[in-house]
């Protein structure tokens, strides 16, 4: 076990899950979302986690399983692992109700319509927050253990995949903070639910640390070929089921679409600038 790797994937993840105390600062001191940069932003971490995912992850995966099964076998172990991660990550979306769960497509701007009715619903307000605060915990616990068991394994797509579940974690801190600010009036209230909500990512990074440590006596090919292969599924599910149509919601199609292409544009230059 390479200790300076395990500290450098900590400190990934912990920058990963804390960048939600952004969009926490960001609700409190802007008086309008810029939409538009918010829709390129969340195109563009989309372009990064579904060409990192397919090009390079998966592709990892099968080398690992491919030491010691067939070209045929590995890939199909693959496959599963893929498909695996998919399914883990939405059954946990699925287990949060739709009202609650803060990957469901809201308006940011709806947000103003919640300032009127503050004197009537704060006691909602301040429960849809406190619920924003679990649901996003629980989603970033996978996320913790992708971000955790790339940079344990390969600094080259690590550093990206951080970036981007740090972007995409950004207006998952003004989910949170927006409806406990407006029901208690409290920014510092607001801002530490928002910021404890995101240190669930570290909280799952020392999850996976666990279980590949101490659960499976080291990593192995297959345990890395498993977790490449789930971390695959996990990273291009968030992109299609909450970052795309975020971005879409909340600017124009295109604008979404060209971040989504300049995302996979930089994270190939960046690919071939680690080779």
């Amino acid at each position: 076990m390479n200790f300076d790797n395990v500290i450098f994937a900590f400190t990934l993840t912990l920058f990963a899950g804390m960048s939600t105390g952004i969009g926490s600062a960001l609700a409190f001191f802007t008086k309008r979302t810029n939409t538009k940069f918010l829709s390129y932003s969340l195109g563009f971490s989309a372009g990064v986690m579904i060409y990192v995912s397919l090009v390079e992850i998966f592709q990892k995966a099968v080398m690992s399983f491919g030491e010691e099964h067939s070209v045929k076998t590995a890939t199909f172990y693959t496959i599963l692992s893929f498909f695996g991660g998919i399914l883990f990550i939405a059954i946990i979306d699925k287990l949060i109700p739709s009202y609650e769960n803060p990957h469901e497509i809201r308006n940011i701007e709806d947000v103003d319509e919640a300032e009127q009715e503050i004197k009537t619903k704060n006691k909602q307000l301040a429960r849809m927050g406190i619920f924003s605060a679990i649901a996003i915990a629980i989603h970033n616990f996978p996320e913790g253990i992708a971000t955790f068991t790339a940079g344990l394994s390969d600094t080259s797509i690590a550093v990206p995949i951080a970036i981007a579940i740090a972007i995409h974690n950004i207006p998952e801190g003004i989910a949170v903070s927006i409806p406990i600010f407006y029901a208690t009036g409290n920014r510092k209230k607001a801002f530490i639910l928002s910021f404890l909500s995101g240190l669930a990512e570290p909280v799952g990074a020392l999850i996976g640390f666990l279980i590949i440590y101490f659960f499976t006596n080291g990593i192995n090919p297959n345990i890395t070929g498993l977790m490449f292969g789930s971390v695959s599924g996990i990273m291009v599910f968030i992109s299609l089921d909450e970052l795309l149509p975020t971005a879409e919601k909340h600017g124009e199609h295109h604008i979404a679409i060209y971040g989504l292409v300049s995302g996979m544009a930089v994270m190939a230059v960046s690919l071939l600038l680690f080779m």
